[in-house]
């Protein structure tokens, strides 16, 4: 990473694509210079269902960011939902080159590469390799080898695998906008340093991110990457409920989630009355009381906590989760979201307060937190060279030749 190094980070939604324009500062910091979005409905229960809908929200986006930025964007790093990753842990000991000049950044950049040698499945392509845990040869743990006397070290990493289908889909939406993928980022990797405060960094959590259609589940012991998933379940679900059981609108559905937001009847202070204003029955001016509403509300994220509970029991994790950080804007605005969590995971959940979060947008987060992470892969030697998308095969070759140039120098 160098100062004046342009990063272009896009998410794909269940609503809209979100882009977010960084540039590396004087000090180092990623500067926003562009966020941008457009609304998009081509991606549902996290499949894409319309390359066109999307590659057209994606080019609106870029559009608006060069017009903004006065660049002509070429590239961009792109968002994975868990579902579609794989993370496969592995470890290598490698010789130091010269054990009398210390360990070197080619040393580190070789055994980074050497690590990704594993048996990768047919219908699974590499995408990231996710440096973790380096060891000296007398046992010593250390964030930075270079320099270090050491005749070995070992390196553990996490090899970050993806379906192959997903990724030769996300690469035909990208060339239809016109764009090369420069690189693709589990959505919850991607927002672990964003979202995570400096004490949470170090501990066993499960992040969530509750979104529009659809929860993205990533755990960490500490900085190393156990698991990933993602639930076509989120926020609109709620909307659709509300809408269906009180026979509305969704427009008005959604106004009465955001205004009556709580995720617990329990908690309700005054059970107002509440006026109908787009009833589908017989009476026009139909009047409810706000728990019926809350009912529905909380029958809903009992449903999506449940679930959750549900997968990481079932891949034997759930023992390992300390605590859990929830965000997403299907569900931070509801009231006692993380209190209901905690009653449903039998975990302590609170919603995220890391301190970088307050500085941007809830909309933009996940391209945010995208940029910042791409800036910061240790030991890497550039972050903005393009793929070559011509054609499928060549793409996933070169996705392997992308991650080589990361850490050759």
């Amino acid at each position: 990473m160098a100062i004046g190094d342009i990063i272009v980070g896009i998410d794909v939604g269940t609503s809209k694509v979100c882009t977010v324009v960084g540039e590396v500062n004087n000090f180092g910091q990623i500067e926003i210079i562009s966020n941008t979005s457009y609304k998009c409905s081509g991606l549902k229960k996290g499949k894409i269902i319309n390359e066109d809908d999307i590659s057209l929200s994606i080019s609106k986006t870029i559009k608006d960011a060069e017009e903004e930025t006065n660049l002509k964007i070429n590239s961009a790093y792109a968002t994975i939902p868990g579902k579609y990753v794989t993370i496969v842990q592995n470890s290598i000991t490698k010789e130091v080159k010269d054990k009398y000049s210390g360990i070197s950044v080619k040393d580190v950049q070789n055994a980074i590469l050497q690590v990704k040698d594993i048996e990768i499945p047919e219908y699974q392509t590499l995408i990231d390799i996710v440096p973790d845990k380096i060891t000296l040869d007398n046992g010593t743990v250390v964030t930075d080898p270079v320099g270090k006397l050491s005749s070995s070290f070992t390196i553990s990493a996490q090899v970050i695998l993806a379906e192959k289908d997903y990724v030769r889909q996300l690469n035909s939406v990208f060339k239809k906008a016109g764009l090369e993928i420069d690189g693709i980022v589990p959505i919850t990797l991607a927002e672990r340093n964003l979202i995570l405060d400096q004490n949470e960094l170090h501990d066993n959590v499960m992040l969530l991110d509750i979104g529009a259609g659809n929860t993205d589940i990533g755990v960490f012991e500490g900085s190393t990457f156990i698991y990933t998933n993602s639930l076509p379940l989120g926020g609109d679900n709620i909307t659709n409920d509300i809408a269906l059981v009180l026979n509305i609108s969704e427009e008005e559905a959604d106004k009465l989630k955001r205004q009556y937001g709580l995720a617990l009847k329990s908690f309700i202070d005054n059970d107002n009355d509440i006026i109908l204003n787009t009833s589908k029955d017989d009476n026009k001016n139909r009047i409810i009381k706000s728990s019926e509403l809350i009912e529905i509300i909380e029958a809903r994220i009992e449903e999506i906590f449940s679930i959750i509970n549900k997968d990481i029991t079932n891949q034997g994790i759930k023992s390992k989760i300390n605590n859990v950080i929830l965000t997403g804007q299907g569900i931070v605005n509801i009231n006692k979201s993380d209190v209901a969590g905690k009653i449903n995971l039998n975990i302590p959940v609170k919603i995220s307060t890391g301190r970088a979060i307050s500085t941007v947008k809830p909309s933009y987060r996940t391209s945010y937190a995208l940029v910042r992470y791409i800036a910061a892969r240790p030991f890497a030697k550039t972050v903005s060279s393009s793929i070559d998308t011509q054609k499928d095969e060549k793409f996933f070759k070169t996705l392997i030749e992308r991650i080589k140039e990361f850490f050759y120098s």
